[in-house]
């Protein structure tokens, strides 16, 4: 897949089949849309690209600086990757780039710089200068400029019943097992392992304390979690608690893992680790024994869940 940061980058080299979002999370019916662009490209000769924006235009005209993203760009990159598409730009959006009119948007972008043949869009897409132009207004111009517009219906959108906020509601109320259902994947955690204070260690849980970079990233509510990762090639199951550690008094929030059955040191490492389902909620415990006592449980409890995800 090539990727390219900016619209401008991008020369295009023969007749394509385009689709446009920001494609938050890219869940199971985002997925329906890409895979079946995909299959439509190769079946008609036509280069698959995916065009998205980041920031988040909510960022930008909304100034909401306070959403967050179920997927990074990063993440996402990969996901379309698997996909099977072709050519990501990832668009800069900006509030000029925002007031681009509907008629430049299709003749400068789609026409000249991603010479489209075919548009796969859903049937509430909206687009231009205060999203002014519809579907109509779409099929409408590929008559003017000789690209036809795939229109996903309504009740092919709707049969798949999920969104973007339904996703995230689930991942705020911690139901991990519906998060991964929508997603058709496991929810993700992506980071360096930073050195710790080592308690962990100390009590027979060493841990692997993930930074996570992209402030914009929705995490999961504070908790203690069922997780995978692969390191090495070798998967590995494990504990995650996100929070403040209350028994020891800490303060900020973080991300601490302990990995089954593994020995080493990730220090200064990438990791992924997906998230697979909420074991409890985060408490504050008498004392550490009483939280050793405790993870001592946590892990019986995990490992009886483990065979499932296998």
């Amino acid at each position: 897949m090539q990727v390219f940061e900016n619209i401008l980058e991008y020369k295009p080299s023969r007749e394509s089949i385009v689709t446009i979002g920001t494609f938050d999370g890219v869940h199971i019916g985002h997925r329906k849309i890409i895979t079946d662009m995909v299959a439509k490209g190769e079946k008609e000769n036509l280069l698959s690209i995916l065009l998205t924006f980041f920031p988040h235009p909510r960022m930008v005209l909304q100034k909401d600086s306070n959403i967050k993203m179920i997927d990074t760009i990063n993440e996402k990159k990969k996901i379309f990757k698997k996909l099977g598409v072709e050519v990501l730009i990832i668009q800069p959006f900006t509030k000029d780039f925002s007031r681009m009119s509907a008629i430049k948007f299709t003749r400068d972008i789609l026409v000249n710089s991603l010479k489209v043949s075919k548009l796969m869009i859903g049937y509430d897409h909206r687009f231009g200068r205060n999203r002014e132009a519809t579907v109509k207004t779409l099929k409408s111009f590929g008559l003017d400029y000789n690209f036809k517009v795939d229109e996903i219906p309504a009740q092919d959108i709707e049969s798949i019943s999920v969104s973007s906020t339904k996703v995230r509601k689930a991942i705020r109320s911690g139901d991990f097992k519906l998060v991964n259902k929508f997603l058709s994947r496991p929810f993700n955690l992506s980071g360096k392992i930073i050195k710790g204070d080592e308690l962990g260690r100390k009590i027979g849980y060493p841990t692997a304390n993930l930074k996570i970079f992209e402030k914009y990233k929705l995490k999961p509510p504070n908790g203690v979690y069922l997780t995978r990762t692969k390191l090495k090639k070798q998967t590995y199951f494990g504990m995650m608690n996100i929070g403040i550690r209350p028994t020891i008094s800490a303060k900020n929030n973080q991300i601490e893992t302990h990995l089954f059955d593994f020995n080493g040191n990730l220090y200064g490492h990438e990791m992924t680790l997906e998230i697979l389902e909420k074991i409890r909620e985060e408490k504050k415990f008498k004392s550490i024994e009483k939280l050793k006592i405790q993870l001592d449980v946590d892990k019986k409890h995990c490992q009886k869940l483990i065979p499932q995800y296998l």
